[in-house]
Protein backbone atom coordinates (compact mmCIF):
# COMPACT_ATOMS: atom_id res chain seq x y z
CA UNK A 1 0.00 0.00 0.00
CA UNK A 2 1.39 3.97 -0.86
CA UNK A 3 2.82 5.42 2.21
CA UNK A 4 0.19 7.77 3.48
CA UNK A 5 -1.09 11.17 2.56
CA UNK A 6 -2.76 13.96 4.55
CA UNK A 7 -4.23 16.48 2.18
CA UNK A 8 -5.74 19.17 4.13
CA UNK A 9 -8.67 20.93 2.10
CA UNK A 10 -8.40 24.91 1.15
CA UNK A 11 -12.06 24.73 1.37
CA UNK A 12 -11.68 25.47 5.46
CA UNK A 13 -8.94 27.23 5.19
CA UNK A 14 -8.67 31.31 5.79
CA UNK A 15 -9.07 32.61 1.96
CA UNK A 16 -8.10 36.43 3.27
CA UNK A 17 -4.75 34.31 3.21
CA UNK A 18 -4.94 31.47 1.57
CA UNK A 19 -1.17 32.03 0.17
CA UNK A 20 -0.08 32.08 4.11
CA UNK A 21 -2.76 29.21 5.17
CA UNK A 22 -0.96 27.03 2.81
CA UNK A 23 2.38 27.34 3.76
CA UNK A 24 1.34 26.62 7.29
CA UNK A 25 -0.28 23.84 7.15
CA UNK A 26 2.33 22.16 4.92
CA UNK A 27 4.92 23.27 7.26
CA UNK A 28 3.23 21.72 9.41
CA UNK A 29 3.96 18.37 7.74
CA UNK A 30 0.88 18.12 5.36
CA UNK A 31 1.77 16.01 1.76
CA UNK A 32 -0.56 17.35 -0.50
CA UNK A 33 -3.14 20.48 -1.38
CA UNK A 34 -6.50 19.16 -1.63
CA UNK A 35 -8.76 21.05 -4.16
CA UNK A 36 -12.67 21.01 -3.70
CA UNK A 37 -14.24 22.70 -6.88
CA UNK A 38 -17.86 23.10 -7.06
CA UNK A 39 -20.00 24.79 -9.79
CA UNK A 40 -23.29 25.18 -8.72
CA UNK A 41 -24.84 22.97 -11.26
CA UNK A 42 -23.36 19.54 -10.30
CA UNK A 43 -23.27 20.07 -6.76
CA UNK A 44 -25.61 23.31 -5.03
CA UNK A 45 -22.49 25.46 -3.75
CA UNK A 46 -19.72 27.88 -6.00
CA UNK A 47 -15.89 28.05 -5.04
CA UNK A 48 -12.60 28.06 -6.85
CA UNK A 49 -11.53 27.41 -9.91
CA UNK A 50 -7.83 27.50 -11.64
CA UNK A 51 -6.75 30.54 -10.79
CA UNK A 52 -6.71 30.04 -7.40
CA UNK A 53 -4.16 26.65 -8.15
CA UNK A 54 -2.65 28.90 -10.44
CA UNK A 55 -1.96 31.90 -7.59
CA UNK A 56 -0.96 29.28 -5.44
CA UNK A 57 1.82 27.63 -7.75
CA UNK A 58 3.02 31.68 -8.13
CA UNK A 59 3.30 31.97 -4.72
CA UNK A 60 5.97 29.14 -4.66
CA UNK A 61 3.82 25.83 -3.03
CA UNK A 62 5.61 23.21 -4.51
CA UNK A 63 3.11 20.29 -3.06
CA UNK A 64 1.02 18.50 -5.11
CA UNK A 65 -2.22 19.94 -5.79
CA UNK A 66 -4.96 17.50 -5.36
CA UNK A 67 -8.16 18.77 -7.55
CA UNK A 68 -11.79 17.13 -7.14
CA UNK A 69 -14.06 18.48 -9.84
CA UNK A 70 -17.54 18.54 -8.51
CA UNK A 71 -18.69 19.93 -12.09
CA UNK A 72 -20.03 19.41 -15.17
CA UNK A 73 -19.35 19.15 -17.44
CA UNK A 74 -16.24 18.20 -16.60
CA UNK A 75 -13.68 18.05 -19.46
CA UNK A 76 -13.96 21.58 -20.69
CA UNK A 77 -12.54 22.97 -17.29
CA UNK A 78 -9.61 19.88 -17.56
CA UNK A 79 -6.82 21.41 -19.25
CA UNK A 80 -6.53 24.96 -17.68
CA UNK A 81 -6.26 22.76 -14.10
CA UNK A 82 -3.80 21.12 -15.68
CA UNK A 83 -2.42 24.79 -17.00
CA UNK A 84 -2.77 26.31 -13.75
CA UNK A 85 -0.52 23.69 -11.92
CA UNK A 86 -2.71 20.75 -10.37
CA UNK A 87 -1.00 17.55 -9.88
CA UNK A 88 -3.84 15.06 -9.82
CA UNK A 89 -7.57 15.67 -11.45
CA UNK A 90 -10.72 13.78 -10.38
CA UNK A 91 -13.85 13.67 -10.92
CA UNK A 92 -17.37 12.09 -10.96
CA UNK A 93 -18.57 9.53 -13.64
CA UNK A 94 -22.12 11.07 -13.44
CA UNK A 95 -20.64 14.33 -14.29
CA UNK A 96 -18.70 13.02 -17.88
CA UNK A 97 -20.74 11.99 -20.93
CA UNK A 98 -17.88 9.26 -21.72
CA UNK A 99 -15.72 8.72 -18.11
CA UNK A 100 -13.00 6.46 -20.56
CA UNK A 101 -12.45 9.85 -22.29
CA UNK A 102 -12.24 11.96 -19.52
CA UNK A 103 -9.34 10.05 -18.05
CA UNK A 104 -7.57 10.10 -20.87
CA UNK A 105 -7.86 13.79 -21.16
CA UNK A 106 -6.42 14.43 -17.50
CA UNK A 107 -3.67 11.97 -18.40
CA UNK A 108 -2.99 13.71 -21.96
CA UNK A 109 -2.93 16.98 -20.10
CA UNK A 110 0.06 15.81 -17.82
CA UNK A 111 -2.03 15.30 -14.76
CA UNK A 112 -2.45 11.99 -12.64
CA UNK A 113 -6.26 10.99 -13.33
CA UNK A 114 -8.59 9.65 -10.61
CA UNK A 115 -12.23 8.62 -10.12
CA UNK A 116 -15.03 9.93 -7.37
CA UNK A 117 -17.34 8.02 -5.68
CA UNK A 118 -20.00 9.57 -3.80
CA UNK A 119 -21.80 7.77 -0.71
CA UNK A 120 -24.74 6.08 -3.12
CA UNK A 121 -22.54 5.60 -6.31
CA UNK A 122 -21.54 1.67 -6.71
CA UNK A 123 -18.21 0.40 -6.84
CA UNK A 124 -19.01 -1.06 -9.61
CA UNK A 125 -17.66 1.51 -11.71
CA UNK A 126 -14.61 0.47 -10.84
CA UNK A 127 -14.71 -2.79 -13.43
CA UNK A 128 -14.81 -0.42 -16.14
CA UNK A 129 -12.30 2.07 -14.82
CA UNK A 130 -9.57 0.77 -11.91
CA UNK A 131 -6.94 -0.42 -14.86
CA UNK A 132 -7.00 3.24 -16.38
CA UNK A 133 -7.25 5.23 -12.85
CA UNK A 134 -4.26 6.17 -10.46
CA UNK A 135 -6.47 7.41 -7.57
CA UNK A 136 -10.08 6.04 -6.12
CA UNK A 137 -11.50 8.95 -3.87
CA UNK A 138 -14.90 7.78 -1.67
CA UNK A 139 -16.67 10.34 -0.83
CA UNK A 140 -17.74 9.80 2.97
CA UNK A 141 -20.30 13.02 3.20
CA UNK A 142 -22.32 13.57 0.36
CA UNK A 143 -20.28 16.44 -1.92
CA UNK A 144 -21.42 20.27 -1.89
CA UNK A 145 -20.32 21.51 1.46
CA UNK A 146 -17.56 21.02 4.20
CA UNK A 147 -17.89 20.58 7.80
CA UNK A 148 -20.66 17.70 7.20
CA UNK A 149 -20.65 14.11 9.42
CA UNK A 150 -19.00 11.44 8.28
CA UNK A 151 -21.10 8.06 6.69
CA UNK A 152 -20.32 4.91 8.50
CA UNK A 153 -20.89 3.27 6.01
CA UNK A 154 -18.33 4.55 3.96
CA UNK A 155 -15.70 1.97 5.91
CA UNK A 156 -17.10 -1.35 4.39
CA UNK A 157 -16.86 0.28 1.20
CA UNK A 158 -13.28 1.28 1.54
CA UNK A 159 -12.69 -1.87 2.93
CA UNK A 160 -14.12 -3.55 -0.60
CA UNK A 161 -12.32 -0.74 -2.68
CA UNK A 162 -8.97 -1.83 -1.13
CA UNK A 163 -9.85 -5.41 -1.85
CA UNK A 164 -9.99 -4.60 -5.53
CA UNK A 165 -7.14 -2.26 -5.70
CA UNK A 166 -5.16 -4.65 -4.37
CA UNK A 167 -6.05 -7.39 -6.51
CA UNK A 168 -5.89 -5.45 -9.81
CA UNK A 169 -1.90 -5.41 -9.05
CA UNK A 170 -1.71 -1.66 -10.06
CA UNK A 171 -0.29 1.30 -7.73
CA UNK A 172 -3.58 3.34 -7.08
CA UNK A 173 -4.36 5.44 -4.41
CA UNK A 174 -7.65 4.69 -2.07
CA UNK A 175 -8.82 8.77 -0.93
CA UNK A 176 -11.61 9.48 1.16
CA UNK A 177 -13.11 12.62 1.76
CA UNK A 178 -15.98 13.85 4.06
CA UNK A 179 -15.77 14.30 7.97
CA UNK A 180 -12.28 13.37 8.49
CA UNK A 181 -11.48 13.87 12.04
CA UNK A 182 -8.52 12.89 14.25
CA UNK A 183 -11.26 10.32 15.82
CA UNK A 184 -12.11 8.31 13.06
CA UNK A 185 -9.23 8.44 10.78
CA UNK A 186 -7.60 5.15 12.52
CA UNK A 187 -10.96 3.49 11.32
CA UNK A 188 -10.47 4.85 8.27
CA UNK A 189 -6.90 4.08 7.77
CA UNK A 190 -7.47 0.42 9.07
CA UNK A 191 -10.21 -0.13 6.67
CA UNK A 192 -7.88 0.34 3.58
CA UNK A 193 -7.36 4.26 2.77
CA UNK A 194 -4.02 6.08 2.17
CA UNK A 195 -4.65 9.37 1.41
CA UNK A 196 -6.43 11.46 3.97
CA UNK A 197 -8.84 14.72 3.22
CA UNK A 198 -9.04 16.75 6.05
CA UNK A 199 -10.97 20.31 6.19
CA UNK A 200 -12.08 21.66 9.43
CA UNK A 201 -10.22 19.29 11.68
CA UNK A 202 -6.87 20.44 10.41
CA UNK A 203 -7.92 24.16 9.34
CA UNK A 204 -10.27 24.87 11.98
CA UNK A 205 -7.37 23.64 15.03
CA UNK A 206 -5.49 25.91 17.04
CA UNK A 207 -2.17 23.81 16.03
CA UNK A 208 -1.88 22.22 12.61
CA UNK A 209 1.03 20.60 12.91
CA UNK A 210 0.40 18.88 16.59
CA UNK A 211 -2.92 18.00 14.76
CA UNK A 212 -1.11 16.87 11.57
CA UNK A 213 1.26 14.82 14.14
CA UNK A 214 -1.96 12.96 15.93
CA UNK A 215 -3.20 12.49 12.43
CA UNK A 216 -0.23 10.14 11.75
CA UNK A 217 0.25 8.33 15.12
CA UNK A 218 -3.80 7.74 14.69
CA UNK A 219 -3.28 6.15 11.00
CA UNK A 220 0.14 4.09 12.04
CA UNK A 221 -2.14 2.79 14.64
CA UNK A 222 0.53 3.96 17.42
CA UNK A 223 -1.44 7.08 19.20
CA UNK A 224 -2.58 4.58 22.20
CA UNK A 225 0.67 2.88 23.07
Amino acid sequence: MPAPVIAPSILSADFARLGAEVDAVLAAGADWVHFDVMDNHYVPNLTIGPLVCQALRKHGVKAPIDVHLMVEPVDRIVPDFAEAGATWISFHPEASRHVDRTIQLIRSCGCRPGIVLNPATPLAWLDHVLESVDLVLLMSVNPGFGGQQFIESAIGKLAEARRRIDACGREVRLEIDGGVKLDNIGRIARAGADTFVAGSAIFGSKDYAATVSAMRKEIKGDAHL
